[in-house]
């Protein structure tokens, strides 16, 4: 959400920043509520003090006698109350759409990244790992091994298309992922491991950006809860309303849940296997920073992303997305993109973006400089630390092997009890 004022006193800054994102003349609409708002205030400010000096003046011609006086007042007074409270409900309708279109208007990008339209204009910063050469590979789905462990055709008849039923081994392999990543960030990166509800309030979505602008992108129940999209909405909003001292920042999180996603707009995108699911797992991680320490924190959520995928040997690599592929909430985004041999292309795994204040203000989320100066907005970030889902794909279509079976990474051995493959059966060995 933006500061109205700073974009009162530097609209064309504003406008600037928000072409970037596609948006033109972003502020004109802004202003002119805004302008209303305050000029509704004003106006009841204005019949507020005249029915106040009316007020005063009313029995004061009465006991002059002056009757006539007397009646006058008495009905400037009714009618100066009645505007009041008609210009009181004119700015409260005001500043309701103020805020409304506010919310709908996108994070104004760094000055640092990158201009363009969608994904192809991307930046890539970093690779590791060499692809393996497999002949002939297959996706995930096509793995003799895999096979007999993940079931779409049961899932279909339990609740329809983008859903998968994991069973035995693979199952496993998919636990295991979970803990080893949730292991690694609390053992190895310091982040506070933290179990949060999938069910949480409108003043949650909106405090994340979900809503309004993303309402068909998510699930609600009938009593009015929503599924959340990813514990992001959970760990950001923990400190929702808080004052916080600054001695807390930064503060440091990851969660391991079930996310719910419509897909809406993905109709024929990625519908064999599951890579696109309604439901899915994701290890989280969220940061709640002082504002001099947003873009570092960056940078350091960035690592520890990466040093998932180079425990598990997967090559990847970073990509800086530029303003047309960019999140709504966010002012800089790095995706992960890890390379998946059965489709022969580099596929996202990981968003890990800084988000400003821009979440703050939602959620009205502030600290108190240590030096006692006024409160301010904190800086929030998040990133998958991974999509434990994807990760599955990644694991077995890197490790597959010419007679269908697969060799998992090292570091899950332990999570499995020893066993070291997946046979071309799906049972682990």
């Amino acid at each position: 959400m933006h500061d109205i004022r700073a974009i009162r006193e530097n609209p064309s800054a504003f406008d600037a920043a928000m072409a970037r994102r596609g948006v033109s003349d972003a502020s004109s609409e802004l202003l002119t509520i805004d302008e209303e708002r305050r000029a509704a205030i004003l106006a009841a400010e204005t019949a507020q003090a005249e029915q106040n000096r009316a007020s005063k003046e009313v029995g004061a011609a009465k006991g002059r006698g002056d009757d006539a006086e007397f009646e006058r007042l008495r009905a400037l007074v009714a009618e100066k109350k009645a505007e009041v409270a008609e210009m009181n409900a004119k700015a409260k309708d005001l500043d309701a759409a103020l805020n409304t279109a506010l919310m709908s208007m996108p994070n104004l990008p760094h000055d640092g990244i990158p201009d363009g339209a969608d994904e192809n204009d991307n930046v890539e910063i970093h690779r590791w790992g060499a692809p393996r050469n497999i002949e002939g590979a297959k996706e995930h789905f096509d793995i003799a091994g895999v096979k007999p462990g993940m079931d779409f055709e049961t899932a279909a008849k339990l609740s329809g298309s983008r859903f998968v039923l994991l069973r035995g081994a693979v199952a496993r392999v998919h636990r295991a992922l979970a803990q080893f990543m949730i292991d690694t960030h609390v053992d190895e990166h310091g982040l506070t491991e933290t179990i949060t509800p999938v069910l949480v309030r409108d003043e949650a979505m909106y405090g994340t950006n979900q809503l309004p602008k993303f309402a068909e992108d998510s699930y609600q129940t009938t009593n009015g809860w929503w599924l959340i999209p990813t514990s992001e909405v959970t760990l950001t909003n923990t400190v929702n309303g808080d004052l916080l001292d600054e001695a807390q920042l930064p503060i440091r999180m990851t969660s391991h849940t079930l996310c719910f996603r419509s897909e809406a707009g993905s109709a024929g995108k990625d519908t064999a296997g599951m890579l696109r699911q309604h439901q899915f797992e994701k290890v989280e991680m969220v940061s709640i920073t002082h504002p001099d320490q947003s873009m570092a924190e960056h940078e350091r959520m960035t690592d520890c992303a990466k040093a998932i995928l180079e425990k598990l040997e997967l090559p990847y690599r970073v990509v800086v997305l530029c303003t047309g592929d960019m999140g709504f909430g966010a002012i800089k985004t790095h995706d992960l993109e890890v390379w998946l041999p059965g489709q022969g292309t580099y596929r996202e795994i990981s968003s890990v973006s800084v988000c400003g204040d821009f979440q703050g203000r939602r959620m009205n989320a502030r600290f108190k400089p240590v030096d006692g100066g006024k409160p301010q907005f904190v800086h929030t970030l998040n990133g998958s630390g991974l999509a434990v889902g994807r990760c599955l794909i990644a694991v077995l279509e890197n490790g597959q092997q010419a007679d269908g079976s697969v060799d998992l990474p090292s570091v899950l051995h332990r999570y499995l009890g020893g066993k070291t493959r997946l046979s071309s059966e799906g049972i682990l060995v």
